[in-house]
């Protein structure tokens, strides 16, 4: 028997959190499922990948985490489409490398920054 067996949910630390709800439910696409809010310090939205079951929550309440300091990996199953879907949404994408697991890896994937600075991989699943 394991210890844990699900993973549910990841914190992402905010600051403007307009902005990165935006970013995150009308550029990436993912669900917005959950939208908490006492005030602007303390507030909380939760996003999925539509038919995933991890959930990504954006919080104001940063505790001890700092916006941009994280790293996201996202899978897509067509790596051509999904870049040039968020250039026209305006996504500032880098270009499709071809070794993401070192070279000659032969993993496709491309990379860009969300609002606050958090690194996000989209890698060929």
């Amino acid at each position: 028997m394991n210890t844990l067996n699900t993973f549910t949910m990841l914190h992402v630390a905010v600051a403007d959190m307009p902005k990165a709800k935006e970013f995150y439910a009308d550029k990436l696409g993912l669900e917005v499922t959950k939208d908490f809010r006492i005030d602007d310090a303390n507030w909380w939205v939760e996003l999925a990948v539509p038919g995933n079951g991890v959930a990504i929550t954006l919080t104001t309440h940063h505790a001890h985490m700092q916006p941009g300091a994280l790293t996201l990996y996202f899978g897509a199953t067509d790596i051509q489409s999904a870049h040039a879907d968020l250039q026209q949404k305006g996504v500032k994408v880098s270009e499709i490398q071809n070794d993401l697991h070192g070279p000659g890896s032969g993993t496709k994937w491309f990379n860009f920054s969300d609002t606050e600075g958090n690194l996000i991989h989209v890698e060929q699943a």
